[in-house]
């Protein structure tokens, strides 16, 4: 079988995954929903690896295939938009990533959605969600890149709000929805300044331009337009000032954050940028606000995260800070280190949440940190998940984070110039990362234990009671919405334990792939993809990089010994802390006032036009002049119509002897 034949299939699994959990639901059941919806993505997995073998099998200097279905529109040297793929290392590296990590989501959702009567409709969406992100990393032009992203917003959109019967929850897929939006804008308009240059919408094509010189005499349009892409790659992966919609879509099921934040939705935009670098590198100033928006937004993301004490939103605001270190990445050239970042950070930003969704279940859905507490015995499995997980993400060795931060670190060290700035900030978020990370932890897994947590410890598992819709008197469906005897956490429920221990063992050795001087096992299968790229072998020099890891390990171990010392071994501390820096725990508990922000320049000033213009012209043109002034005219030809309307033979009669002299008067006249 073809290496394209086998992409192909990658996608087909998920769609029809869709449509039959989608149309059939009502003949499926809750099992036959779960194990289609688990098994579709699985099948794509194994496809992902035929389509990795297939692609070995092709020298280095042909690992570029496309395969297209059929021409969308195709005009003569104008618009050449097909329905094609491309599949080449970097694609399928994202159909690994997203696919694997998906299967073993899909696979913890059996029994984490069980009790939910939404079950089939969830696993269509998950489906729907996978597939589109696929379309968007496997798309072999612009068309398809723009398709793929419009369906992963929309899918997005379903899953946050998926307990529609929850106000907070339709509110934080709209907000999503809106803000994934005006990245979709901006990711149309960028590929308008680049088709207009380059004169093709395929990838490859455009690159062969780029490289050709179309743009010599348009660095500004080049330069807009990468620009604009990063206003689509902004939001998509909630950086700053796009990332707002982030933390609200905490509102939708455990499982679809850990699939949002690990393997699809966030990581679009370090895929965009990797993708499309030859344009970035045609315009520094582009990939340099890249660099510097992504620095900005770890820090920040990593400040907002020791704040909170709702631990999805912990989390959550982690994810923002990663893939601010991916982005950064990306933006400075370091295409391989955000990219191997990308993958090690599937593997444990899964399993926190996954870990996070098992507490969740224990506490009967509560989600705030002030409420847990002594996890530790009662929860051993969940316990170790949690270390592992935040290991891995405090950078700690041997773990997967470890190597892959210190990666991104050292290569944007070695740029040099203003890039150490860079390098120096990138420190510091690690250091804070080990903080929250294990402020969290301790938090949940320390202490006297917390009701809920005794409860278990005596055998008893603790249930969630479902909410009734005060307006029908319905179920309500809820995040653990597990009614009585099926509520299940994953001390307890095998398909939970398999899908956490497979991430756990990932978040602990999937770093072991890239080792510096040892193995180069992503670069040297990613170096087709960018081997036109300038950066391709520059690389850090070995004195950076033994440095880098070693002032890592030291961070991340103060960062652990800190939080240990807050909240463990002086755990009243927390509250001095707070007071001795109230004005920074002001602003970072506020999240720095961004929605605050918004809603004044932007959501306010929107409205308040939308009300003006709606008393105002709405009201007097078109309401008035427009709808009144058009009905009038209607009502008076009406009437005048009907007046002549008599029923009498003869008026008709004479109307048309008159009517016919008057055609005859007028060919007279004109004749003469």
């Amino acid at each position: 079988m073809s290496t394209t034949t086998w992409a192909w299939l990658v996608l087909l699994f998920p769609l029809l995954g869709t449509l039959v959990n989608g149309l059939g639901y009502k003949q499926l059941g809750r099992g036959g929903a779960g194990a289609i919806g688990t098994a579709s993505i699985g099948l794509a997995f194994v496809c992902a690896l035929g389509a990795l073998f297939s692609l070995q099998g092709h020298s280095a200097e042909h690992r570029e295939l496309t395969s297209s279905l059929w021409d969308y529109a195709v005009t003569n040297g104008d618009v050449d938009a097909k329905l094609s793929i491309l599949v080449d290392p970097l694609s399928v590296y994202m159909m690994l990533v997203v696919t694997g990590i998906s299967t073993l989501i899909h696979l913890y959702s059996v029994s984490y959605m069980r009790g939910d009567r939404g079950y089939a409709r969830y696993f269509a969406y998950l489906n729907f969600f996978v597939f589109s992100m696929l379309v968007l990393v496997l798309g072999g032009n612009f068309l398809m890149l723009i398709v793929g992203w419009a369906f992963v917003g929309a899918a997005s959109y379903l899953l946050i709000s998926y307990w529609y019967r929850r106000g907070t929850a339709t509110q934080a897929g709209i907000k999503a929805f809106v803000i994934n939006v005006v990245g979709d804008v901006g990711l149309v308009l960028g590929t308008f300044f680049v088709l207009r240059h380059s004169g093709t919408l395929d990838f490859l094509g455009t690159f062969r331009a780029v490289h050709g010189g179309a743009f010599a005499g348009h660095h500004g349009a080049l330069v807009a337009g990468c620009l604009l892409i990063l206003v689509g790659a902004f939001a998509k992966s909630a950086q700053i000032p796009l990332h707002t919609w982030l933390p609200d879509a905490m509102e939708g099921p455990t499982p679809v954050s850990s699939l949002i934040h690990a393997a699809t939705m966030v990581t679009a935009g370090v895929y965009l940028i990797a993708r499309l670098h030859p344009l970035f590198e045609a315009a520094p100033a582009a990939a340099d606000t890249a660099a510097v928006i992504g620095c900005v937004t770890l820090l920040i993301a990593g400040t907002i995260a020791l704040t909170q004490t709702d631990i999805k939103r912990v989390i959550a605001y982690s994810t923002m800070s990663q893939i601010g270190y991916m982005i950064m990445a990306v933006g400075a050239g370091g295409y391989v280190a955000g990219l191997f970042h990308l993958m090690t950070h599937a593997f444990f930003k899964a399993l926190l949440f996954m870990a996070a969704g098992s507490i969740i279940g224990a506490m009967a859905g509560a989600q705030s940190l002030d409420k847990m507490s002594g996890f530790r015995r009662s929860m051993p499995f969940t316990f170790g998940c949690f270390v592992v997980g935040g290991l891995a993400l405090s950078g700690v060795p041997p773990f997967s984070g470890f190597f892959s931060k210190d990666e991104i670190l050292a290569f944007v060290g070695h740029r040099g110039g203003w890039f150490v700035a860079l390098y120096v900030v990138g420190y510091i978020g690690a250091f804070l990362t080990a903080v929250y990370t294990w402020r969290m932890i301790f938090r949940a897994f320390w202490g006297e234990p917390c009701a809920e947590a005794r409860e278990l410890e005596g055998g008893h598992l603790a249930h969630a009671e479902v909410p009734t819709n005060p307006a029908n008197g319905e179920q309500e469906d809820t995040d653990v919405g597990f009614p009585g005897p099926e509520h299940t956490i994953a001390e307890w429920a095998l398909p939970m334990k398999v899908a956490m221990s497979l991430l756990a063992v990932g978040a602990t050795v999937a770093g072991l792939v890239q080792i510096p001087n040892v193995d180069h096992v992503i670069t040297n299968f990613l170096e087709p993809t960018f081997a036109d790229s300038k950066y391709v072998h520059d690389e850090a020099g070995n004195g950076m990089v033994y440095f880098g890891m070693a002032l890592g390990t030291v961070l991340a171990l103060a960062g652990i010994a800190l939080a240990h010392r807050i909240w463990v071994a002086q755990p009243g501390s927390a509250a001095a802390w707070r007071a001795r820096f109230k004005p920074a725990y002001t602003l970072f508990v506020n999240k720095w006032f961004f929605d605050e922000a918004i809603d004044l320049l932007v959501v306010r000033p929107f409205a308040a036009f939308g009300t003006f213009s709606r008393r105002t012209f709405e009201r007097v043109v078109v309401e008035g002049t427009l709808v009144d002034g058009t009905t009038s005219v209607v009502r008076a030809g009406s009437s005048a119509v009907r007046a002549i309307q008599t029923g009498f033979l003869r008026y008709y009669a004479a109307l048309l002897l008159l009517g016919g002299a008057g055609v005859l008067l007028y060919f007279l006249i004109s004749a003469s």
